[in-house]
């Protein structure tokens, strides 16, 4: 146990001294450049972007594994996940009401990361003997050779190698953890069964590859953010009147702080600011690298359409899937319950349905919608560990990473809490630090794309 904890307090001062510091200095200032950079093309041409996931540009000739829309909701299922149910609770428990501000933050200028990293994965992706198709930051980061030679190569290794640590934290342990926490608070399920019964279910979903993953959380991912959203706009909307303070609060706080968690470099606003910006990145996963792998799988011969799309995500799961939790988790004071991990969420759920006679519903809604979230997560981002595989042993070592993939989720849903997700938010700077290093070299790359994509469509008469 000493071993143990040592390890967790070196992981520790690594998140807020070094990783943490990396975070604030890069995540939100380069989504604020490329914001600028491509004038705010998260906003201006949302239209035409929910135009090319209703298939409106669909052509069934176009080389690709997966339709605009499968591609996305494969990406969506990697993200819309524990983060949304629990990663909230964790973020405003150490960082108070403010964090989920930087949560927005994050979301709103990772919209332009998402259309960033995914516009260049499609753009330097590869095709396989077999038609189908790798991509990642792992490709086009090698295209900066010419800029700075060797180190490229380097730079795409450690990605790569970042990348499979990252599945078996982000994307493996933090949702089985959660699920098994769940379980067990909810049902008295003991952890370690949980942890069998999810990795065998995990290793017969996996062994099918993209397809059979993309045709299960297309039908996973919709069902499950219904079901989520219908519950908490009911609390919502019982709670009308009280929503303004709380969206007041947690802007003001945002800059104040007043959670009794910690300080980051003896000052509670930065924080506050980190905790936002950690679960922030760790929900939608903007500028971490990770939703390339499965975007790059699109049929499509335009990169920029796909960075479009990608670029939905941080709406969809942030600033709305991640908005609600919050509110639910303000307006019923559940977030001064001093409850930490996902019984913050379900006191939550359980004192706004209590309003209607419904208390005893809010565990099942929060159990069963966080095992769905992160179920879907796990096995999406198996594929995202296997295309990082792939780039640095080749396919024949893919299956022994499933393997090795299910080992982890089991370890991950009997381990302790605290202990997985600072594991979680140290491996993910692993991959997003030199992502983001690749994006700003990239910029002219991209810059050019998107010019050179909207003056097509212009001369075609598309709209926009």
């Amino acid at each position: 146990m000493k071993l143990l904890e040592l390890i967790n307090n070196g992981i520790l001062a690594y998140n807020e001294y070094v990783g943490g510091v990396a975070l604030l200095l890069l995540l939100i200032p380069v989504g604020i450049y490329f914001t600028f950079r491509l004038k705010f093309l998260q906003i201006t041409r949302i239209k035409h972007t929910f135009r090319i996931i209703a298939g409106k540009y669909d052509n069934l000739g176009d080389k690709g594994d997966v339709s605009h829309f499968k591609a996305l909701t494969t990406a969506l299922s990697a993200t819309v996940g524990t983060g949304n149910i629990v990663g909230v609770s964790l973020a405003i428990y150490y960082g108070g009401p403010g964090a989920v501000f930087w949560m927005w933050v994050t979301a709103f200028f990772g919209m332009m990361l998402k259309f960033a990293e995914n516009t260049l994965s499609l753009k330097y992706r590869i095709f396989n003997r077999d038609g189908s198709v790798s991509g990642g930051p792992m490709y086009y980061i090698e295209a900066l050779k010419p800029k700075i030679g060797k180190t490229a190569k380097v730079l795409a290794v450690i990605f790569a190698i970042a990348a499979v640590t990252c599945s078996l934290g982000t994307g493996n342990m933090a949702q089985s953890n959660s699920i098994a926490d769940a379980m067990n608070q909810s049902y008295n399920v003991p952890t370690w069964v949980t942890a069998i019964v999810i990795s065998m279910l995990v290793l017969l979903i996996v062994v099918g590859g993209l397809k059979r993953i993309a045709d299960v959380t297309s039908k996973l991912v919709p069902i499950m953010a219904v079901f989520y959203f219908i519950a908490a706009i009911t609390i919502l909307g019982i709670y009308i009147t009280d929503v303004p303070g709380a969206i007041k609060l947690i802007v003001t706080d945002a800059f104040t702080g007043r959670a009794a968690g910690g300080g980051f470099m003896g000052s509670m606003f930065l924080f506050t600011m980190l905790k936002g910006v950690q679960r922030g990145l760790f929900s939608n996963e903007a500028g971490q690298g990770s939703s390339p792998m499965a975007h790059a799988a699109a049929k499509t011969e335009y990169p920029v359409r796909e960075g479009l799309v990608a670029s939905i995500e941080p709406l969809v799961d942030t600033l709305i899937i991640c908005s609600l939790t919050a509110l639910v988790i303000v307006v019923t004071g559940a977030w001064q319950s001093g409850i930490e991990g996902v019984g913050m969420t379900i006191a939550g759920f359980q004192t706004g349905l209590g309003q209607i006679g419904l208390e005893g519903l809010a565990q099942h809604i929060i159990t069963f919608g966080l095992l769905l979230f992160a179920f879907s997560t796990i096995i999406s981002w198996s594929y995202y560990g296997t295309r990082a595989v792939q780039y640095l042993l080749g396919e024949k070592m893919i299956k022994p990473y499933y393997y090795f993939f299910a080992f982890f989720v089991m370890l991950g849903a009997i381990g302790r809490i605290d202990i997985v997700w600072n594991f979680v938010d140290m491996v993910i700077t692993f991959m997003t630090i030199p992502n983001l290093i690749a994006l700003i070299l990239l910029a002219p790359v991209l810059s050019k794309e998107v010019r050179d994509y909207f003056n097509l469509m212009k001369k075609k008469n598309f709209k926009n």
